[in-house]
């Protein structure tokens, strides 16, 4: 079997796990649980990952925390936020790492819009001259 995260959000204060909020994150998707009286789960494949983020404020690195965003394709976690968590930049260099082996699995291709504006004909500047 493969590698596999099982992290909780923390509290800020002093990184103590008394949130009902639980991420799993395995070779082949991202799993959140929350919630206690109704839990909620949601999961996100690996292959939407476009792309990962770290931060750590200043009292997330006092207590050995971090926050990992995940920017994806699925529609209900577009910006996906796993926050206050220890091992925050081993488990976003495994997501981004196992994201680009999804894609490359399913032979998915990323397209980006560069935003290089409207696209003239080129015949239509070739009678202006």
């Amino acid at each position: 079997m493969g590698m596999e995260f099982v992290e909780r959000k923390r509290w800020l204060f002093f990184g103590l796990p008394f949130t009902f909020t639980k991420y799993i994150v395995k070779e082949d998707r991202i799993t959140i649980t929350e919630g206690l009286l109704k839990t909620i789960e949601n999961d996100c494949y690996m292959y939407k990952v476009q792309d990962v983020e770290h931060t750590a404020t200043l009292f997330e690195k006092l207590f050995g925390l971090g926050t990992v965003i995940c920017y994806t394709g699925d529609t209900t976690h577009a910006k996906l936020v796993m926050s206050h968590i220890r091992n925050s930049r081993e488990i976003k260099e495994f997501i981004l790492k196992q994201s680009e082996e999804a894609r490359l699995k399913r032979r998915t291709v990323n397209m980006l819009d560069i935003g290089s504006g409207e696209m003239e004909d080129i015949h239509d500047n070739i009678h202006d001259l």
